[in-house]
């Protein structure tokens, strides 16, 4: 009897640790709205990592989920384009990142299916604040309405989409540092 209640209460800790583990490292997000497509679509569902940024800043290209600056009540999915410290300007629909060493990269984003439509000429980015714009760009609440996404209200990063089955797999984050690197070798 008395083994038991030992088993019993083991078993109870363990399911509680894992179920707080979860609850902390990983979250249900669903996407509402066009913003995002073609990459993520409306009602589709994610799983977002919400410990990553605990090991590295947001990197350029992350798909995030955080809660706007703004006075609304669901949180946002963006994807990372500009990095503290720097500026971003929009031409002809071709992203311009100038950088804080006053280099200048352009970026090649395969994601976008239409660009921009309008130019947009930035200021510069806050400490602990990023540049955030929708994949649909012509069709989407982002930075360009005046405002960045601030560090503390990113909730994570999103890692596998879950629902509708055709969508299944890891989510759609681009490696643009990539791109840093490559530019930085030319």
């Amino acid at each position: 009897m008395k083994r038991t209640i030992v088993e019993f209460i083991i078993m109870v800790a363990i399911a509680v640790t894992v179920f707080v583990g979860l609850r902390s490292s990983v979250q249900t997000y669903v996407v509402y709205g066009p913003s995002m497509l073609p990459n993520f679509t409306d009602e589709q569902r994610l799983l977002v990592n919400k410990i990553v940024y605990n090991f590295h800043e947001p990197r350029r290209g992350d798909v995030i989920i955080f809660h706007p600056p703004e006075s609304s009540q669901a949180s946002y999915i963006k994807r990372v384009i500009g990095l503290p410290g720097e500026t971003v300007d929009i031409e002809d629909g071709v992203v311009h990142i100038h950088k804080e060493d006053g280099s200048l990269l352009v970026l090649d984003e395969p994601y976008v299916r239409e660009v921009a439509n309008r130019p947009y000429k930035g200021l510069l980015i806050p400490e602990d604040r990023y540049f955030v714009l929708g994949d649909n760009r012509n069709n989407t609440n982002d930075s360009r309405s005046g405002w960045t996404a601030p560090r503390e209200s990113i909730v994570g990063q999103a890692w596998l989409s879950i629902w509708p089955p055709d969508k299944w797999g890891l989510a759609a984050n681009y490696p643009l540092q990539e791109q840093v690197a490559s530019a930085a070798d030319e």
